[in-house]
């Protein structure tokens, strides 16, 4: 079973978020699929982390060697006007999984790694009315393409 399976005592929450960021009504798969993606990004953005922190002489990752853009950022900061972002961040905090064993985070990196996360929650909420204006319950295919968007950006 994978550790995405096993968040899915958030799915009332994770659904909040996404009617309220994005307009979209998504189910328990929906949810799964989330996670699944916040898991692959959790070690992406690790990595690129500790590339640039090694490339600094440092063996912890800081704030500063995270990848964020200026989108991320606008993202990271309309999530924390959210009403229903505490909901997540609590859920991100609780349940972010943890890098590969060869990367530290500092503390003020693991804080800031929850507001990146829920900076990209809401790209992804938003991304589905940008590739169909008309979605309201987003199919497989729509998933596959927030994803590989996503992925072409992040």
């Amino acid at each position: 079973m994978t550790e995405a399976l096993t968040r899915v005592g958030g799915i009332p929450q994770v659904q909040r978020f996404f009617r309220a960021a994005g307009s979209v009504e998504i189910d328990k798969d929906d949810v799964r699929r989330f996670w699944e993606f916040v898991d692959e990004k959790t070690d992406d953005i690790a990595i690129a982390g500790r590339d640039t922190a090694k490339w600094n002489g440092r063996d912890v990752i800081a704030p500063q060697d995270l990848p964020i853009t200026k989108g991320l950022q606008e993202r990271m900061r309309e999530f924390a006007k959210l009403g229903e972002a505490d909901e997540l961040r609590r859920l991100l905090r609780e349940s972010l999984r943890r890098p590969p064993d060869d990367i530290t985070f500092d503390e003020e990196t693991e804080d800031v790694l929850t507001e990146v996360f829920g900076g990209i929650s809401v790209a992804v909420a938003r991304t589905f009315r940008v590739i169909d204006d008309d979605v309201r319950n987003p199919t497989t295919v729509h998933w596959d393409r927030v994803f590989a968007l996503s992925r072409l950006l992040l």
